[in-house]
């Protein structure tokens, strides 16, 4: 089983509108209400795909209900730990091909409650083969909260994928006990290591060589249409992936971490994994709803991904 953590769950709401003036009356011409936060797009991708997934984060309030009633229709085991504050909402207002987001904090948590939480986290390894730890903190949680969950989960011997960023990535990365893979995009590594970096391969090459990386066995950052750049152990490699018409971007991220889960779960070969990533990543771009993906295109898609030794 692979466990989720989503520290900062939301409800997304998502208006589609034919236009988006300030100032004025905006009626939307669709409007999609589903579990949101990185780590719970993940879990609908992993359990779309066929694998046996438990979520976990914190939850609270009418709008935590919804989600745990969300995900039980979807028939998506969940083990949330409970806050006193309301999960949060996140609208995505989308419009003419752009996307405006507003984004709320998520409700403050007490110090008593993250202690819970982690103890929560600790149990629920027992019977888990990897944990992915994704998106943002609320307000409450101190930075290292994730690189103390990694090393809990490593104590456990479980292996962590882990896709934040800022100070919690920093902190996590420094930390004695790493996750076995991170998955920043370019802007992320670019923030991260404080430099521009260009989307060539001598330069991503010594990007990913920077010593604050050492111990970390999966490092895949996303090039977005350009596919990925990635490092395993002493290899890099270069992901080309075909062009497909997308319908919208967002999660596409949450997928491909779905699939380098799925990929250190079964073992799969550097390449096998890589596919399987960007793939999971292009069949969210190719749908209208975050965190969902289409496996009837799976093999069309997977065949025209190259993967390059560079």
């Amino acid at each position: 089983m692979i466990l989720t953590v989503t520290m900062n769950p939301s409800i997304d709401i998502a208006y589609r509108l034919s236009a988006f003036i300030p100032d004025t009356v905006s009626r939307a011409e669709e409007t999609h209400k589903t579990p949101g936060g990185k780590g719970l797009n993940v879990t609908r991708v992993l359990s779309a795909a066929g694998e046996e997934v438990k979520a976990t984060g914190l939850i609270g309030g009418k709008n935590g209900e919804f989600l745990k009633e969300q995900l039980a229709l979807a028939q998506i085991p969940a083990s949330f730990y409970p806050v006193s504050g309301d999960t949060r909402n996140c609208i995505a207002i989308m419009h003419k091909g752009k996307q405006t987001e507003i984004l709320e904090a998520g409700p403050a948590v007490s110090a008593e409650e993250y202690r819970g939480f982690t103890e929560h986290f600790r149990l629920l390894l027992e019977n888990c083969s990897a944990a992915v730890i994704s998106g943002s903190l609320p307000p409450g949680i101190p930075t290292d909260c994730y690189a103390r969950l990694t090393a809990i989960a490593c104590k456990a011997g479980i292996p962590v994928i882990l896709d934040c960023s800022g100070e919690s990535l920093k902190t996590a990365l420094e930390a004695e006990d790493k996750p076995i893979a991170i998955k920043p995009n370019i802007d992320e590594l670019c923030a991260l290591l404080q430099k521009e970096i260009p989307k060539e391969t001598e330069a991503l090459k010594e990007a990913l060589s920077s010593g604050i990386f050492e111990g970390i066995a999966w490092i895949i950052v996303s090039l977005g249409a350009d596919g990925c750049f990635a490092k395993h152990n002493d290899t890099f490699y270069l992901v080309h992936i075909p062009k497909i018409r997308a319908v919208s971007p967002v999660g596409s991220g949450d997928a491909a971490v779905a699939g380098i889960a799925s990929g250190i779960v079964h073992g799969l070969k550097d390449e096998d994994l890589l596919k399987k990533a960007n793939t999971f990543g292009m069949l969210n771009a190719m749908e209208k709803q975050t965190g969902t993906v289409n496996m009837k295109n799976y093999d069309m898609l997977y065949r025209q991904i190259t993967v390059t030794k560079v």
